[in-house]
C-alpha cells in the first residue's frame, strides 16, 4: 500500500502564513502543527493549505497508513466543502457545551480558581522554552499546545502527551460519538504515544453522557455558575484539581514511567 492516496488541491496556501511563524521548528513534529490547523475554527487559508497539509501528513511516518489516510481525506474534504457550512458545524461542536472543550484544564479543574493557577504554570514551561504565546489564545488551548509541542525533542512530547493521555481518550470518544472528523486529531496523539486503545474504556460512558450542548443543558452551567464558590465546591474543586495540577508539577517532582513516541515507519514497511 502506498502512503499518496488522496490528491493534492490545486489551490495551496503557504501553510507558514497560515502558522504566523517564519520557518518550521528546528526540532519535533511538523505534522503536530498541521494537527493544531485541523482544531481551528475553519477560514478560506485553511481551506486553501489543505494541499500543503496533506503532503505533511503524508510524509509523517509515525502515523499508521489508515489514520494518515484518514486525516488527508478529512483535509480533502475541508477543501472542497462550503465553507459556511464548517464554520457553522465547528460552532455547533466546540462553542457549545464543555464535553468536548480544547481547554485542556477544563477537563479537570472546570472554571474553578485551580485552572488559573494550572495555566500560569503552563506559561512558565512556554516561557522556558521561548515559546511566545498569542494573547488571543489561553495557553491550554489545544491548538496552542500542540505548536509548543511542536518545538520539542521527540521525549518531551512523549512526556506531555502522556500526561494528557486520559483527557484525549475521552475528547476522542465524544468526538467520534458526535460524528465528528476532529476526533481524528486526539485519536492521532495517542497512536504517537501507542495508546489508541485508551480510547475504548470510554466509549460506553460516553453513550451514556446526557447532552450538554442543548439550551436546557447550557441554562442549567449558567444557573450553577451563580452557586460555584460555596465552601463545598470549593472543596471539591480542590479535590479534582490534584489530577489537573501535575500536567505542570508532575514531571518535576515524581519519576513517571517515560512515554515514547511511535517509531517511523520505514520506507521499505510503509510501502508494503
Amino acid at each position: 500500500m502506498t502512503d499518496a492516496a488522496i490528491p493534492t488541491p490545486v489551490s495551496s496556501a503557504p501553510l507558514e502564513a497560515m502558522l504566523d511563524a517564519p520557518s518550521e521548528p528546528l526540532q519535533g513534529m511538523r505534522s503536530l502543527r498541521v494537527l493544531a490547523r485541523l482544531l481551528d475554527y475553519p477560514t478560506q487559508a485553511l481551506q486553501d493549505a489543505c494541499g500543503e497539509l496533506i503532503e505533511i501528513l503524508n510524509a509523517e511516518r509515525r502515523l499508521g497508513a489508515a489514520l494518515k489516510s484518514s486525516l488527508m481525506e478529512w483535509c480533502q474534504r475541508l477543501h472542497e466543502g462550503d465553507l459556511l457550512e464548517l464554520q457553522a458545524e465547528y460552532v455547533a461542536m466546540f462553542d457549545k457545551g464543555r464535553a468536548t472543550s480544547l481547554l485542556l484544564f477544563e477537563h479537570v479543574h472546570g472554571e474553578s480558581r485551580d485552572r488559573g493557577q494550572a495555566m500560569v504554570d503552563l506559561m512558565a514551561e512556554y516561557s522556558a522554552a521561548g515559546f511566545e504565546l498569542d494573547a488571543r489564545e489561553l495557553p491550554d488551548h489545544l491548538p496552542v499546545f500542540l505548536e509548543y509541542l511542536s518545538m520539542c525533542d521527540d521525549a518531551e512530547i512523549g512526556r506531555w502527551l502522556g500526561e494528557i493521555r486520559h483527557i484525549l481518550a475521552l475528547l476522542t470518544a465524544r468526538l467520534e460519538e458526535r460524528g465528528s472528523d476532529h476526533a481524528l486529531v486526539p485519536l492521532s496523539l495517542l497512536a504517537l504515544v501507542g495508546a489508541e486503545g485508551d480510547v475504548e474504556e470510554h466509549r460506553l460512558q460516553v453513550k451514556k453522557e446526557a447532552p450538554d450542548n442543548t439550551p436546557e443543558a447550557l441554562d442549567a452551567v449558567w444557573e450553577e455558575e451563580a452557586v460555584r464558590f460555596s465552601a463545598s465546591s470549593d472543596e471539591d474543586c480542590a479535590l479534582q484539581s490534584a489530577e489537573g495540577r501535575r500536567l505542570a508539577e508532575r514531571k518535576h517532582t515524581v519519576q513517571s514511567q517515560p512515554v515514547r513516541i511511535m517509531p517511523a515507519t520505514n520506507a521499505h514497511h510503509a510501502n508494503r
